[in-house]
C-alpha cells in the first residue's frame, strides 16, 4: 500500500515460482522458503542494529530458503545502522512528512510532529497540538500509541501550537518550563520495540508521557498561569530598524 501510494499507482503482482505466494514483479531478489512453527528457534545475534547498539542474541524462528530468484543485474538494497543520526532517521522524517496529513483526519488539533534523531526513530516523539480542553494533551498522548508502530514509541512530550518542534532548544525549553512533574508525567505500558535493550521483558515496556502545554484553569488549581514574555510589536519594529541602519 505504502509503494503504491509513493507511486500513485498500483504495485504489480506476480507468483512466486515454488508456491502459491504472490510479490512485487520488479523485485529484485526473491527468497522462498518455510518457517516449521514446531521446530526449536535459532539463536540469532548479536549484530549492530539501528538503536546504536549491538542487538543481544536472542531466539527467533528459523527461514528455511527454498529458492532464490533475482532480476537481470538485480539491486541489493540495504541500509547502514549505528548511533543516530543514520538512515533510517531521514526514513522516519520522510514517513511522518508523508502520513502527518493522514493523522490529522484522526487528530485534527496535531499542528506537527518531530522524531529528533537521538531518539532512534520511534523512542521520542514530540507533538505540537492546538490545545482546546484540560488534559487534551493526555488525550493525544494515549490516541498516538493506540496508532501502528507507534505503539513502540517509548516518550511522547506534548506542546503547544507555537513551538517548533524541531527546533530541540525551544523544546527543551518548554519541557523546563512548564511542566510540574507529578502532575504533567503519565506512565503507561505496552509493547516495546524487540531490539530495545533496556526493557525488562522482551518486546513490553512502559511509555512516558509529558504535558508541556500551558496549563488551562482545570489543569492548575492552585495558582494562575503566567504569559510567556513577548517583545511588543512596536518595539521589536524599532530594534530591527536599529539593527538594520547599524548593519548598512
Amino acid at each position: 500500500m505504502l509503494a503504491g501510494y509513493l507511486r500513485k499507482k498500483s504495485v504489480a503482482l506476480a507468483k512466486c515460482q515454488a508456491n502459491d505466494l504472490e510479490v512485487p514483479a520488479d523485485a529484485d531478489f526473491v527468497l522462498e522458503g518455510y518457517v516449521d512453527p514446531n521446530e526449536a528457534p535459532a539463536m540469532e545475534g548479536p549484530f549492530g542494529d539501528h538503536t546504536g547498539y549491538y542487538t543481544l542474541p536472542e531466539p527467533y524462528p528459523k527461514f528455511h530458503i527454498e529458492r532464490i530468484a533475482a532480476r537481470r543485474d538485480a539491486i541489493y538494497p540495504s541500509t547502514i545502522v549505528g548511533i543516530p543520526p543514520m538512515e533510517d532517521f531521514y526514513m522516519g522524517t520522510a514517513s511522518v512528512r508523508i502520513f502527518l496529513p493522514v493523522i490529522k483526519l484522526t487528530f485534527p488539533e496535531i499542528v506537527d510532529i518531530a522524531l529528533p534523531a537521538a531518539g532512534a526513530f520511534h523512542n521520542l516523539v514530540v507533538v505540537a497540538i492546538r490545545k482546546q480542553f484540560p488534559h487534551h494533551a493526555m488525550k493525544v498522548m494515549h490516541g498516538l500509541w493506540g496508532m501502528g508502530q507507534m505503539m513502540f514509541t517509548k516518550m511522547i512530550v506534548v506542546v503547544d501550537e507555537d513551538v517548533n518542534v524541531h527546533d530541540a532548544q525551544e523544546v527543551l525549553f518548554r519541557l523546563c518550563a512548564n511542566i510540574d512533574p507529578q502532575r504533567d508525567l503519565v506512565f503507561s505500558k505496552g509493547p516495546a520495540d524487540v531490539l530495545d535493550h533496556a526493557t525488562s521483558v522482551l518486546g513490553v515496556g512502559s511509555k512516558l508521557g509529558i504535558d508541556a502545554t500551558h496549563k488551562l484553569p482545570g489543569e492548575v488549581n492552585t495558582r494562575p498561569w503566567p504569559p510567556i514574555i513577548k517583545m511588543d510589536e512596536t518595539v521589536q519594529r524599532r530594534v530591527d530598524e536599529l539593527l538594520h541602519d547599524v548593519r548598512h
